[in-house]
């Protein structure tokens, strides 16, 4: 798996004589959706033949390239994610103590998860929290989403609290996926805001599918 994750990050962007760059993902993978952010950030999402059939993966952008690759299955369980910045990887465990169900929040309106991710570079980390629909349903470049309210805390081995947010994010029941949104962060040197809401949402064969550009938000001095 840690191979698959290298190759996305490798394939990198592709340059055509004249054209925008764009972002070349490895054979026998195919993007179904570009989502273009508030903050500076394009994301792909795209399926590889040798997955399982419920399983999709996402390649996220800013100015400087690639920060992250990840892998979901069918009930937006985190597969595995590679975070390009700190070089570490995350699996999940077996059998999580109460796994993340898209379909519970979806026939409930509430889904409780309690699972670890398991990493040989930064340990095990527990994430405990709860994802909530609002009932509202927002409509965004013509995409219409549902609305939730997320509450989670990630802890290290030892119990200790890493970190912790909450605020809202998206759902798109058709694509089985989490949007991200706008929340607090907060962590032992404070807190501090984040909004990262879709602005667009591009297809295959339209402008700017799998640009490697983010195009909003940008231009803000990175830290």
């Amino acid at each position: 798996m840690r191979l698959a994750l290298a190759l996305i990050v490798l394939a990198g962007p592709a340059m055509a004589q004249d054209a925008p760059a764009t972002f070349s993902l490895p054979a026998g993978c195919d993007a179904f959706l570009t989502v273009q952010s508030e903050s500076c950030q394009v994301d792909h999402h795209f399926t590889c033949g040798g997955d399982p059939a419920d399983h999709q993966r996402r390649v996220s952008l800013d100015e400087r390239g690639v920060t992250y690759v990840g892998e979901i299955d069918g009930e937006t369980q985190w597969i595995n994610s590679f975070h390009v910045l700190s070089g570490h990887h995350e699996r999940l465990e077996s059998d999580p103590a109460e796994p993340a169900s898209i379909s519970d929040l979806i026939k409930s309106g509430v889904d409780d998860y309690d699972f670890r991710t398991l990493s040989d570079e930064i340990g095990t980390t527990r994430y405990v929290g709860q994802d909530t629909l609002t009932g509202r349903e927002i409509t965004i470049d013509g995409v219409t989403l549902a609305e939730t309210t997320y509450d989670i805390t990630a802890y290290d081995e030892a119990g200790n609290e890493i970190w912790s947010s909450k605020g809202n994010e998206f759902i798109s029941r058709d694509w089985r996926m989490f949007l991200a949104g706008t929340g607090v962060v907060t962590t032992a040197d404070g807190q501090y805001d984040k909004n990262n809401r879709p602005v667009e949402f591009i297809f295959p064969g339209e402008p700017g599918f799998l640009s490697s550009s983010p195009k909003h938000g940008c231009g803000v001095a990175i830290s």
